[in-house]
């Protein structure tokens, strides 16, 4: 039967995601850059032998791949759809998380909710307002799940976002949000955006992994693309 040839990987994969040091290391390659094992040892307070065999386990059930420069090691995610599903798991967490231990942990949870890569493309907030801007404005239907109109295409061609065509990857699709408990856009249309932003300047990347601050020039962007005004964009105060 199907289910008994798919169960056993599917169980494969969630034991793997089981274990809090193996989830936390997912959860910080979502900035959609390559790590060293060092450096996610450091991230998740572990020894390096100990996130050796994290990692080594990860790689081999696929949702990694390494590259090797020289003496180094390097992990990342394997996929977009990898990254999507560590977020959509991550949304279905408990929404009562304990609070944070200490000013700087809230800090760095309050610049996070805020506006942060999943992946390659915006999340947080600014990624879920960013998204029912575009939906108000005709620039994506969701009469039969997410898609871009015509009108979004035109934009995106305005705007030169390119994707790359014949791509099995879909040019939007939804991404449950796990801070907003809300959807923002996600696909090839959504990685362009976001390369887009950094590259021009609106976003740019902060001491917290993953999060990313609006800069004056992006508050002005988005404020003219989607109508998001400064205060919704702001860094809440008293954070870092």
């Amino acid at each position: 039967m199907e289910t008994e040839r798919v169960a056993p990987g599917l169980a494969k994969i969630a034991a793997l995601l089981a274990d809090p040091t193996r989830a936390g290391f997912c959860l910080a390659l979502l900035d959609g850059r390559a790590w060293t094992a060092g450096e996610l040892a450091r991230h998740a307070g572990v020894a390096a032998s100990t996130a050796t065999g994290h990692l080594n386990a990860l790689v081999t059930a696929g949702l990694l791949v390494q590259e090797r420069q020289g003496r180094h090691r390097y992990v990342r995610l394997a996929s977009p759809e990898i990254a999507e599903l560590v977020e959509r798991l991550a949304a279905l967490g408990p929404e009562a998380a304990p609070p944070a231990s200490s000013l700087r942990a809230r800090s760095r949870e309050r610049h996070l909710a805020l506006a942060r890569t999943c992946y390659d493309h915006l999340a947080g907030r600014l990624g879920v307002l960013i998204t029912e801007a575009m939906i108000e404005r005709g620039l994506l239907s969701e009469d039969r799940g997410l898609a871009l109109t015509p009108a979004g295409e035109e934009w995106s061609a305005e705007l030169g976002l390119a994707t790359v065509p014949g791509s099995r990857r879909p040019a939007v699709r939804s991404c449950l949000d796990w801070t907003e408990r809300r959807f923002h856009l996600a696909g090839a249309l959504a990685a362009a955006f976001c390369s887009h932003a950094f590259s021009s300047g609106w976003i740019v990347r902060t001491g917290v992994p993953r999060a990313v601050m609006v800069t004056p020039e992006g508050s002005e962007a988005f404020g003219t693309l989607f109508g998001l005004s400064s205060d919704a964009l702001r860094a809440p105060e008293g954070t870092a």
